[in-house]
């Protein structure tokens, strides 16, 4: 029976990645420049679960597009420009990759210490302000409106991540307050509110208090079909909790989809999620870090929470999202760089 290349590669993945004696060790790995090109299957895109397999190209391997952060965040796939926009928080700067030529530059500086990006349905970059305490909006004519600073005359903590929903065009955010416990990722200054998730209304420009279940709201992401509400706790709970949306504008009570926690070279280990994006299918993509070789990097989770696969980076994954012109590029920013891979689906949302 004849076997086109593209499925020879992706049987061989299957049929590698699950014959490894101990997929959950990292493998050592020069990503620098001028590094020896990996060998297909690539070892670091591991297969826990057989839900995975459809996910994977045999023939694809993880890349790192830059380095040279301090701490990199927030990275936002723009459709119309065709290239990748994310932040360097500490630097104080939004950089810029290319698709066309892979070429990254710096975009803008200063931006108030950004953390979370994305761009709306106008094409917008919406951004939250770790410096600055607030969410903002860069329009098209160069000017900046400001979305939220406040809640009943209280500053925010942070605001750290940020997602639009598609029928409403009302923007969701997280505010952790990560960006105000001291001086590197914004300016030190005291918490006046209970670290919560928001909602700001479109139509009446008002800002809405959808949960304070969490200790640290960090990531948030949409299901494929909006129905659903995930958001990584960095806090105390170490989870991705699920909520259901009702009326497309209210919260249910949250429950536990995943624990971070997880058994790594027969040790009990728990890191954090942080940015968290969901594809066509309904599976959950999680930045993974804080625990080191092995764990950290992207975990896949099934919609009905089990871990199902894992892509290995040599450093602390904090964010992801779906971009390239098919959207079927996932971009991981990890502590000082930038990594892709393409996978076999696509990101449901636009950025």
């Amino acid at each position: 029976m004849r076997l086109s290349r593209r499925g020879f590669a992706a049987s061989l993945s299957t049929t590698a990645l699950a014959s490894l004696a101990s997929p959950l060790l990292a493998q050592k790995r020069d990503f620098g420049p001028g590094a020896a090109p990996v060998r297909y299957p690539d070892p670091d895109i591991v297969k826990l679960d057989d839900r995975f397999a459809k996910y994977l190209i045999g023939n694809t391997p993880i890349q790192r597009l830059h380095t040279g952060c301090l701490w990199a965040e927030g990275p936002a796939w723009s459709s119309v420009g065709r290239y990748l926009l994310w932040s360097d928080i500490p630097n104080d700067r939004h950089l810029r990759y290319a698709d066309e030529d892979g070429h990254v530059s710096v975009m803008r500086q200063p931006v108030g210490n950004t953390n979370g990006n994305t761009f709306d349905y106008q094409g917008r970059l919406i951004s939250c302000e770790h410096g600055n305490r607030r969410v903002v909006r860069h329009e098209h004519d160069g000017s900046l409106t400001v979305l939220a600073d406040r809640i009943e005359g209280k500053r925010f903590n942070a605001p750290n991540d940020v997602i639009v929903h598609p029928k409403t065009g009302d923007i969701w955010f997280t505010d952790p307050g990560y960006g105000s416990l001291g001086n590197y990722e914004g300016n030190k200054g005291r918490l006046e509110i209970k670290e919560s998730v928001y909602r700001i209304d479109e139509r009446s420009k008002k800002i809405v208090k959808l949960t304070d279940q969490l200790d640290k709201p960090n990531g948030l992401c949409f299901s494929n079909d909006y129905t659903k509400l995930y958001v990584a706790d960095t806090g105390k709970l170490k989870s991705i909790l699920v909520f259901d949306i009702a009326d497309d504008v209210k919260l249910g009570e949250g429950r536990e989809f995943h624990s971070m926690k997880m058994k790594l070279d027969g040790k009990d280990v728990s890191g954090v999620a942080d940015g968290i994006r969901c594809d066509i299918d309904g599976n959950i993509w999680a930045s993974a870090g804080w625990v080191g070789e092995g764990y950290d990097g992207v975990h896949c989770f099934a919609p009905d929470g089990t871990r199902i696969g894992q892509i290995r980076l040599p450093e602390i994954c904090s964010n992801v999202c779906f971009g390239g012109a098919k959207r079927n590029r996932l971009f991981m920013t990890g502590s000082q760089s930038l990594y892709a891979v393409y996978v076999e689906t696509k990101g449901a949302h636009i950025s």
